[in-house]
């Protein structure tokens, strides 16, 4: 007898198979293996999109610790396992780089403070007001003195984008100040195209030795087209309007310089990586390669620029000035930046493999350059911020 009876075949027509709606192909997954367009659509409820969206955008999951700790802690230990194939253990370059630095520039707005009280006046209003030379010279030292400790507040910050601000309002003081003590002299004014003390040179620029005027004495660029000298003269309109909106609330141009520093460092990472392949033009190593270096570097520059705002932070809240935790506080701060060019010369050493004598040569050169380039960078992005607060 047999124990083990057949089992009867299904009746009917067997289920289709599911199809792209695309091309057309038979699907195996939640994607068309053929064009790539996912079995669910946009075509949905609207909380199911946005739920998808915080997935993809927030869904770090467990690859935050184990991405931030050797990003910070392991030189070069990231890319060699990115370039080994060990990639979704770990949160993408991009991604990482991009989410650390609009982090830490968006503490840094919050944490770096500008002194409101120090009043970046021209010197034209007050000493005007001066009877005698001593108060004009009183004057003149005193609204210098505040501009130089709020220059050395932000030295070391992500606020000294602000120092060139700081210091033309300087040379804008002392040119008052000459102004006003020439009068109380008698003398007549140094430069005869001075506008004199109750009028008005707000720019500070010289053109052929006149002062600049938007309808008087514009920019003109020879080899420039007249709409590109126009839209020139009228972004140095827009920064003269800046710079008196600036006397009220000097916090405004930190704001917008920290806000233009992050685009500033996107545009720069593909720069600095093309460095890298000129710098290593025979490793023989795909672009991408130095791209995925430069993206884990800016990275470990912007967590680490994270981790002094918030020490910083923590000394300012909770310790009191000149007590043990202050100071502890400075050390972490001070270690946090020794770590910077330590870190970036032992990953260098890690993922190109080179000798320390060619390490420390390329190291070198490849950093005196870039540190030129980010100086250039950042003033350029002072300048926008200046023109777009």
């Amino acid at each position: 007898m047999n124990m083990n009876p057949v089992p009867e075949a299904p009746s009917g027509p067997p289920p289709q198979q599911a199809q792209c709606r695309n091309c057309g192909v038979a699907l195996h997954g939640p994607h068309c293996h053929a064009c790539g367009q996912p079995v669910k659509g946009l075509m949905r409820p609207l909380g199911s999109v946005f739920g998808d969206l915080l997935d993809s955008v927030f869904d770090f999951d467990a690859r935050i610790p184990r991405t931030l700790r050797p990003l910070f802690l392991q030189p070069g230990y990231l890319t060699e396992e990115y370039f080994a194939g060990r990639q979704i253990r770990y949160v993408t370059p991009f991604r990482l780089f991009f989410f650390l630095t609009v982090l830490a520039f968006f503490v840094a707005r919050l944490t770096v403070n500008v002194d409101t009280n120090v009043t970046f006046d021209s010197g034209a209003q007050s000493m005007a007001r001066a009877t005698t030379v001593p108060e004009v010279v009183r004057l003149r030292d005193a609204q210098l003195a505040e501009m130089a400790k709020a220059k050395q507040e932000m030295a070391g910050t992500p606020a000294a984008a602000g120092i060139p601000g700081i210091e033309a309002g300087e040379a804008s003081i002392r040119k008052a100040a000459d102004r006003r003590i020439r009068e109380l002299q008698g003398l007549p004014p140094a430069d005869p195209t001075d506008a004199g003390a109750g009028g008005v040179d707000t720019s500070g620029l010289i053109i052929d030795g006149k002062p600049w005027d938007a309808s008087k004495h514009p920019v003109a660029i020879g080899w420039l087209p007249g709409f590109a000298n126009a839209w020139l003269n009228a972004q140095i309109q827009a920064g003269v309007d800046n710079v008196a909106r600036l006397k009220q609330n000097p916090a405004l141009f930190k704001n917008a310089a920290l806000s233009a520093i992050p685009t500033t460092l996107f545009v720069l990472v593909p720069v600095f990586a093309l460095m890298l392949k000129l710098a290593y033009l025979f490793r023989r190593r795909l672009y991408m390669e130095h791209l995925v270096v430069a993206l884990h570097s800016h990275a470990f520059l912007s967590l680490s620029l994270l981790l002094v705002l918030l020490a910083h932070l923590s000394s300012q809240t909770f310790a009191p000035e000149g007590s043990g935790v202050n100071t502890l506080f400075d050390w972490v701060q001070g270690l946090l930046l020794l770590w910077m060019p330590v870190y970036l010369l032992l990953m260098q050493k890690r993922v190109y493999a080179q000798g320390w004598p060619m390490t420390l040569l390329t190291y070198g050169v490849l950093g005196v350059c870039y540190t030129v380039l980010l100086a250039f960078a950042i003033t350029a992005a002072a300048l926008i911020g200046l023109v777009s607060m």
